[in-house]
């Protein structure tokens, strides 16, 4: 996917197929990643690229180990 909205449409299509077939664990999944998503897109309005899993998980968890930034 090329943007944050295409992702989203994408995970709202695949939730409603989860729901007609009662996959539950997909559900779960999705509904997550779409409310990170969404999170993501309200604190960067001016971004609209597809962020990976890093950049939404750094994101919501900025003070997270993995999400440090060092300055040389």
């Amino acid at each position: 996917m090329n943007t944050i909205d295409e992702h989203i449409r994408k995970d709202q299509t695949e939730i409603e197929a989860a729901k007609t077939v009662g996959d539950q664990a997909k559900l779960g999944h999705l509904e997550d990643e779409l409310k990170s998503l969404q999170e993501y897109k309200t604190h960067h309005p001016e971004d609209d690229h597809d962020p990976n899993s890093l950049e939404v998980y750094c994101d919501l968890n900025p003070e997270a180990p993995e999400c440090r930034v060092y300055d040389d």
